[in-house]
């Protein structure tokens, strides 16, 4: 089954067999379904209202497409590795329709409230314990449990090699979150404009791939609609999980937080139309589109258990100890749904202590937070766990954003 193990077939496939029938029977009305959440509910306000499945990114793919076929991008990624900081000037050398696209989509929307962004560093002080649970173990679970996303990453050139593809997203959502993220000397306006023009190439690449035409009918992907999945389950799932465990979050910290993924979804190309002005909207947004796509595959059991090997790896020699814990924590933070999907096992020991204890970490946490020093402690080593866990995904090596030019070698 083209590099997917027996084992892991089976464990996926007999896991859930029950849902796995049921998505094969609604896939057919989910596929017609109409596209009915309006862009009145956006940051743009208005909107043509095009169902977000029939769009891509009409900047960004035919300049990657003609990068490709001229056979510019070994050349321009050599070049872009220079290139780390928002207020860097592009390198010499690039060619002039590339140069062009950067300077226009490395600029921060008109709408981006300074104010706002700036609260953010506040929010992630204090809550950064919190996005590394959600985020790592959540967020990064269920992306394997979304088909189109997980068989488009498993295909594609960063299937072959998930430890550099993971510390490449890790290195989005670290930039996304340092304390200067959108002043001159942070990093998420370029690596979000260089991821942006990976989601081209790879949407210009895949559809050549005989797995992807198996899997995914050869269509484009990472459409608008498709990096909206994505981005439901990193902010909005976040967010849920934060009232969830009673995580107490003033209004202004919610907003600021929401406005952070606002920009971020225009500097990856989502077009305003489609983003959420609310959190209201986003949920409403979320439940047309994100509940539908999610479910069980082998391409996502497979890199599932890829992610869950490497974390455990990284625990050195508590790692057997460490997986347990791990598969416990993933199924608390992620759900049992999506666990089951991607045949996390049950851990009878760690799986009550974790529902028992975590609570009660949350509780103690949030009293100790608003005394003096405590957030730049809790800062420093959520900021530590974030620098160790970049350290061993890159296994030391900066960690630069290329182009692919090939899909999946396998």
């Amino acid at each position: 089954m083209d590099g997917l193990s027996r084992r892991k077939m089976l464990m996926v496939g007999g896991g859930a067999l029950g849902a796995l029938a049921s998505l094969g029977a609604a896939a057919p009305a989910r596929a017609l379904a109409a596209w009915t959440w309006g862009p009145s509910g956006s940051v743009a306000g208005s909107g043509a209202g095009a169902d977000p499945r029939g769009v891509w990114d009409a900047e960004a793919d035919p300049l990657v497409a003609s990068l490709l076929e001229r056979g510019e991008v070994p050349r321009v990624n050599e070049l872009l590795r220079t290139w780390t900081r928002n207020d860097q000037p592009l390198p010499a050398g690039l060619p002039g329709d590339l140069h062009a696209f950067i300077e226009q989509a490395r600029r921060l929307p008109s709408w981006a409230d300074p104010a706002k962004l700036a609260r953010v560093a506040d929010f992630t002080k204090a809550k950064g314990t919190y996005l590394i649970l959600g985020y790592g173990l959540g967020s990064g679970m269920m992306s394997t449990a979304i088909p189109g996303e997980a068989r488009a990453v498993y295909y594609s050139k960063g299937g072959a090699a998930m430890k550099d593809r993971v510390a490449k997203t890790t290195k989005l959502g670290i930039d996304l979150h340092e304390l200067n993220a959108f002043q001159p000397d942070g990093h998420i306006m370029v690596t979000a404009v260089k991821t942006r023009l990976v989601h081209a190439a790879v949407r210009h690449l895949l559809p050549q791939s005989p797995g992807w035409s198996r899997t995914g009918g050869g269509r484009i992907p990472i459409s608008q609609n498709e990096i909206l999945i994505t981005w439901h389950s990193l902010p909005t799932f976040v967010r849920r999980k934060l009232t969830e465990w009673q995580v107490p979050l003033s209004a202004a910290e919610s907003d600021a937080f929401l406005h952070l993924w606002q920009v971020n979804a225009h500097l990856l190309g989502v077009l305003d139309e489609y983003i959420p002005a609310s959190w209201a909207a986003a949920e409403a947004q979320s439940k047309q589109i994100l509940d539908p796509a999610m479910g069980p595959t082998p391409e996502g059991g497979d890199l599932a258990e890829t992610l869950l090997t490497m974390a455990s790896q990284a625990a050195g020699p508590a790692a057997p100890i460490g997986r347990s814990l791990l598969n416990a924590l993933t199924r608390y933070v992620a759900g049992d749904q999506v666990a089951d999907w991607v045949a996390v096992p049950r851990e009878p020991v760690w799986d009550p202590l974790i529902s028992m204890g975590f609570p009660q970490f949350v509780a103690l946490r949030e009293k100790l937070i608003p005394l003096p020093l405590i957030p730049p402690i809790a800062w420093t080593l959520d900021e530590a766990i974030r620098q160790l866990m970049m350290f061993y995904l890159s296994e030391g090596k900066p960690v630069d954003i290329v182009i692919p030019d090939v899909n999946r070698p396998s």
